[in-house]
């Protein structure tokens, strides 16, 4: 496997993996928070999808403005399936 894919999928899951301890503590705290193990299943493919798409994207973009482009899209993609998943915002 090539370093810096490597390097993009380790640093992508330890993101992943941090914003998903979020929910997890806050189901400590709170009724509020109700996830199950398939929410965090589809929460972490979906946050690690959007890190690699980030990654590979970038790496062929030529200036910083690409770069703000792609990572604007990836969120906006992100956010969209995000909304779609928790309350079907389109159906």
């Amino acid at each position: 496997m090539n370093t810096s894919l490597w390097r993009a999928a380790t640093t992508n899951a330890a993101i992943t993996i941090a914003l998903l301890m979020v929910p997890l503590v806050a189901m400590l705290f709170t009724k509020e928070v109700n996830w199950g193990i398939e929410d965090f299943v589809a929460a972490g493919i979906l946050l690690f999808g959007a890190g690699m798409a980030y990654s590979f994207a970038a790496r062929r973009a030529r200036s910083a403005a690409q770069r703000i482009a792609v990572a604007a899209l990836v969120l906006a993609v992100l956010g969209i399936v995000w909304a779609q998943l928790a309350v079907g915002l389109f159906t």
